[in-house]
């Protein structure tokens, strides 16, 4: 909970090519005193809630009710935001019976929630007519369900008023003021205003105070009270998801590493691999390593470890340390390509 308090928010998603990101982000931070029974049992317990695709502290919940309440959105109102209201407005009925639903028998899975919408969700992507699923994505924007759990990988919904802590609501203006405070200094410097992001913005708005970065242009926020602080570096594998390598131009300006997440790229136009691992050493991202794990063969394999620039004896043998640490941890064997 200490970390996640620090981090503001760990990103929940459930690509597992090595382990998923939660886990893999905690392990970074906390080595083999971490367990994923203790995410596991931190959601269940509902210490941490799910919001927004991220584990959030629950007292952190207060910071995002006024919003909840103002939904689709504060001022005039832009056209994917009045698409959306009016949806759900058209669709009022299907909102009312899966309220009903989760109120006679939640929490629930999707698929045991009705489908009565009368207009269906028209999009060119991979949400076209999925109406259930689009009307609870708003439903939890709004503040009328929340995330109770999770059955195996599907998650548990149910009435916001049963999961979310009962507390008054802080005016919008002062919970976004807190939210940037608090992401400014899980971050330490971030730009005044970020490219845009779903579920957790990369800006810092005007928390903090105003910084240069020689030879980077725009306007940067620092925490001040991270300035001057003793620091001592270690060699760390990390998500790909970490919120420290999250913002690829960030990385790029700050550490002037070049890194993209090549997944849902075709193998041929892959340069690190489908899910590398950044690698921190000290202050500095010094390459990435193409690992996957074979869970069926017992194997964590590892089939390149790219170098950004040629690593020393002591770097490269600090990097194999932490794959074997890594390897141990999954309780696979480590085995890496020559």
């Amino acid at each position: 909970m200490e970390m996640v308090r620090g981090l503001t928010a760990v990103q929940l998603d459930q690509t597992a090519a090595v382990a998923p990101n939660a886990d893999l982000v905690a392990w970074s931070r906390l080595g083999w005193s971490y367990s994923p029974s203790e995410l596991a049992d931190s959601l269940a317990t509902l210490e941490l809630l799910e919001l927004r695709g991220f584990a959030r502290p629950s007292e952190s919940l207060v910071l995002f009710r006024a919003e909840m309440e103002a939904w689709p959105g504060t001022g005039p109102l832009l056209d994917w935001q009045e698409y959306r209201r009016d949806w759900v407005k058209a669709n009022e009925g299907c909102r009312l019976d899966i309220l009903e639903r989760l109120r006679q028998d939640g929490p629930l899975i999707m698929r045991e929630l009705p489908d009565t919408c009368v207009v269906p969700w028209k999009s060119s992507g991979w949400t076209n007519n999925r109406n259930v699923s689009q009307m609870l994505e708003f439903m939890i924007q709004r503040g009328d369900v929340a995330i109770a759990g999770r059955d195996g990988r599907d998650k548990l919904w149910d009435l916001a008023t049963r999961v979310y802590p009962d507390e008054p609501v802080i005016p919008i203006e002062e919970a976004r003021r807190i939210r940037d405070g608090q992401r400014l200094r899980s971050h330490g410097i971030l730009r005044v205003r970020g490219e845009s992001c779903p579920g957790e913005p990369l800006d810092a708005g005007v928390a903090g105070e105003r910084a240069v970065v020689d030879g980077v242009r725009g306007e940067w926020r620092v925490d001040p009270e991270l300035l001057d602080q003793p620091f001592a570096g270690r060699t760390a594998l990390l998500s790909p998801l970490d919120r420290l390598v999250y913002d690829r131009k960030r990385i790029l300006e700050l550490f002037e590493f070049d890194y993209q997440l090549e997944m849902y790229k075709p193998v041929a136009k892959r340069r690190w691999g489908y899910f590398a691992l950044p690698i921190l050493h000290g202050d500095r991202l010094v390459g990435k390593v193409d690992a996957t794990s074979d869970r069926k063969a017992g194997v964590f394999r590892v089939d390149a470890i790219h170098e950004d620039a040629p690593f020393s004896k002591t770097l490269s043998a600090a990097v194999h340390r932490e794959l074997q640490d890594l390897a141990n941890w999954l309780r696979l064997h480590l085995v890496v390509k020559s």
